[in-house]
């Protein structure tokens, strides 16, 4: 089992942003994430939040094991082309350290930020159907020219390539059945934070449910597109089922052995946030993971 943690960018980098990072590091976390919006919900929509490559970059040249990712980036306020250089980029400067955790996006946060009405539901879906085959073709081959639906792209470059081969691995966020097949297809991980109905609940039990039957989904996703289901790592984005794995070391060896059972092997964590949703005790934190690290 991999644990992960994402680290929210609310933070001067001077003033703490820095040495969350660098602590990720010598605990010992194999991926380090942060969240690509431009704003988020409440109660952070109206404090401090930084941008997600910029901080990623920052976090690359100071640190030189762990690796670095987005948790998730979407096609909201991104276009394959700009994003597709950049990541090239963050790829070099980290050494081949970097994963794109890709999603669809919502409708709420950032969905309206460049000034036109939130997508829906389909329109989402179709949009993340595009953009994600064009950036698997940007960071693969030298040269690019797509005219599609919603994206577009003129003799697009992208040399020297990335450092990782064939490219910058995909970790896409997923739960109905078009996410679930541009997973099988394109990914190299699928993520989800669970059900959405069976979170709400308030039951452990159900979540545990939902997720076994989203991981069933997968399999057979992966295995209509002839995928061998082993090959494609499952992490779960934690802090949105209503378990508690934090509250002890022993509450999160339970949570740990219940998901890996499961079929997971990645766990990503939120870095503890007083007064937020992802509040918890910094020592219980720092001790349960240490405790089910190799």
């Amino acid at each position: 089992m991999r644990l992960s943690t994402v680290i929210l960018p609310v933070r001067r980098w001077s003033e703490g942003g820095r040495d969350r990072w660098q602590r990720a590091e010598q605990l010992g976390f194999h991926t380090a994430y942060t969240y690509d919006h431009l704003t988020w919900r409440p109660p952070f929509r109206d404090g401090p939040w930084f941008g997600a490559l910029p901080t990623l970059t920052a976090a690359a040249t100071a640190t030189t094991r762990i690796r670095l990712g987005t948790m998730v980036t979407s096609p909201n306020f991104r276009h394959p082309v700009p994003l597709a250089k950049e990541l090239l980029t963050l790829d070099d400067i980290s050494e081949g350290r970097l994963t794109l955790g890709i999603g669809a996006g919502g409708s709420g946060f950032d969905a309206t930020a460049l000034g036109h009405a939130a997508w829906s539901t389909r329109e989402r879906a179709d949009r993340f159907g595009e953009f994600v085959p064009l950036l698997d073709r940007l960071l693969t081959e030298q040269e690019v020219s797509h005219d599609g639906t919603h994206y577009s792209a003129h003799e697009a470059r992208s040399l020297p390539g990335c450092v990782q081969r064939p490219r910058i691995p995909f970790a896409v966020a997923a739960t109905g059945p078009r996410g679930m097949r541009l997973a099988a297809r394109h990914g190299q991980a699928w993520v989800t934070t669970g059900d959405p109905e069976a979170n709400a609940s308030g039951s452990p039990a159900r979540s545990h449910e939902a997720l076994a039957r989203q991981i069933d989904r997968l399999e057979k996703t992966c295995a209509d597109a002839g995928r061998d289901p082993s090959d494609l790592h499952r992490v779960l984005l934690t802090g949105f089922t209503p378990d508690r794995p934090l509250d002890s070391v022993e509450a999160f060896a339970d949570f740990t052995g219940r998901h890996a059972e499961l079929g997971f092997d990645e766990l990503v964590l939120h870095w503890p946030l007083p007064d937020t949703p992802f509040e918890s005790d910094p020592t219980v934190f720092e001790h349960a993971v240490t405790s089910q690290l190799p």
